[in-house]
């Protein structure tokens, strides 16, 4: 039997199965030194829970909760979680979000406290992995909304099974598994769940795309394709990025005013393939960022679609043409010239000189 949106019916995951999902990040001969579990109390977060309770001891887990004070049921949710917890014989904190909340964008700030909160709780515990329980389903939402957002190849590639998180590991050992297994896990295995309001209230994007997915998924663009097209993706932008950091290893030249300034060989930036040539850009700015951020400079992170239009548009052109360019991007200034690009800090502006009256 199949649901609406292509996904297969809830059918519980076996002991063996969950366990082949959980080992590699928490079972016996794991590489880790131990685990933050991230439990809110939903069906998701409750079979992993749950299965990491039923799976062989290996790396030392606790669960966490965080309560970010945004419902009034917020606290009595948190409190069925370590109700839960005791019960399968797991350790189990309640993490707060205090202060005041931003009326704009709230579920991203909300989202960047969550991970905080859990990354602080791991380096206190002496943990070094976070685990969530974002599912199929999660990876086909994250996918369209990128792709409503125009997003290119690394966005649309999803979230990715693991990544650094503030010197830790961020770990989705459920992303290839439909929420709707692990539901029926938890009805099966009798582990109370709740369902957050959040993810049917249409003032959240996220939320509005999951109401259209059963609709896409008649015309074809099933969840499970979704998540196709995001592991095709994932697979070539981790060529690409290969041959972009190799790129630039190649084409970094000695500078000659010290620190502050990457040099590149512009004349063979430009000569190489324009999807390798922007992520070479792209991580020659983050690497000068890299710097200033060491040392205590303030710049904003370059958004793609601004470093597209200069590195394609401007940059590349003026250097195969060998004319010289000077943009800026997130506070930095490229400069293309005399068969280089060089990227350092964007000079001070002059102040203004004020008309006599």
């Amino acid at each position: 039997m199949s649901r609406p949106d292509g996904l297969s019916s809830g059918r519980p995951l076996g002991l063996a199965e969950s366990a082949a999902l959980l080992d590699p990040w928490i079972g016996p001969g794991a590489a880790y030194r131990g685990a933050v579990l991230a439990v809110s109390g939903g069906p998701d977060s409750t079979a992993l829970m749950g299965c990491a309770a039923l799976a062989g001891r290996g790396v030392p887990v606790i669960v966490a909760t965080v309560d970010h004070g945004l419902r009034p049921a917020s606290t009595a949710e948190a409190d069925g979680v370590a109700g839960l917890a005791a019960r399968l014989g797991l350790r189990h904190r309640v993490l707060a979000w205090t202060g005041p909340k931003p009326a704009a964008r709230l579920q991203e700030v909300a989202r960047a406290a969550r991970y905080r909160l859990l990354a602080d709780l791991a380096r206190e515990a002496g943990a070094d992995l976070v685990l969530t329980a974002h599912t199929l389903d999660d990876q086909a939402e994250t996918v369209l909304m990128r792709l409503c957002a125009g997003s290119g190849p690394a966005g649309l590639a999803g979230m990715a099974p693991a990544r650094a998180l503030g010197g830790l590991t961020l770990g989705r050992p459920f992303l290839s598994v439909p929420k709707a297994r692990l539901v029926a896990t938890c009805e099966a295995r009798g582990w109370p769940f709740v369902r957050d309001p959040s993810n049917t209230d249409p003032r959240f994007g996220r939320a509005r795309l999951r109401r259209l997915l059963p609709l896409l998924a008649e015309e074809g663009l099933s969840a499970d394709r979704l998540v196709r097209l995001a592991g095709r993706l994932r697979r070539d932008e981790a060529a690409l990025s290969e041959a972009a950091e190799a790129a630039l290893r190649d084409l970094r030249r000695p500078e000659p005013d010290g620190e502050g300034r990457l040099v590149l060989d512009g004349l063979g930036l430009a000569a190489l393939p324009e999807a390798v040539a922007l992520r070479v850009v792209v991580l020659a700015v983050g690497a000068v960022q890299g710097a200033a951020a060491r040392g205590e400079a303030s710049h904003y992170p370059a958004r793609l679609d601004r470093l597209e239009r200069t590195a394609l548009g401007e940059i590349l052109p003026a250097l195969r043409e060998g004319k010289a360019c000077r943009r800026t991007v997130a506070g930095l200034l490229l400069a293309a010239g005399g068969g280089r690009l060089t990227l350092g800090p964007e000079p001070p502006r002059r102040p203004r000189t004020p008309r006599p009256e």
